[in-house]
């Protein structure tokens, strides 16, 4: 079976995302918070499926983000929200050549 393919467009530097921090880059019509958890990349649509909170907004401890606004979690690697199954944030690729970081013009399926 073949890995899908997926369009990038560069949105910015690697540099650009702290460690420890996110960053929020408009890809196309989609908003996408990117985490840097210890040099590791990791990109998720920039809105909390619970009342759209910027995700990027909230505090990142390991893999963890919670949202800002009500305390919802979820794991940055996956989308997946922490308390269920019922919630989860669309992820992006990440591509990085160089200092150069490029993001999927789509969420992965």
């Amino acid at each position: 079976m073949n890995a899908p393919h997926h369009e990038f467009v560069v949105v910015g530097r690697v540099s650009d995302v702290p460690r420890g921090g996110a960053r929020a880059f408009a890809v196309g019509n989609y908003d996408v918070a990117v985490f840097n958890v210890n040099g590791e990349l990791y990109a998720l649509e920039n809105c909390c499926p619970h009342q759209g909170s910027p995700i990027a907004d909230g505090q990142l401890e390991a893999n963890m983000v919670t949202c800002p606004w009500h305390a919802w979690r979820f794991d940055v690697r996956t989308g997946k929200m922490t308390l269920g199954d019922f919630a989860f944030i669309p992820r992006f690729a990440v591509h990085i050549d160089g200092d150069l970081l490029a993001l999927s013009k789509e969420p992965l399926v």
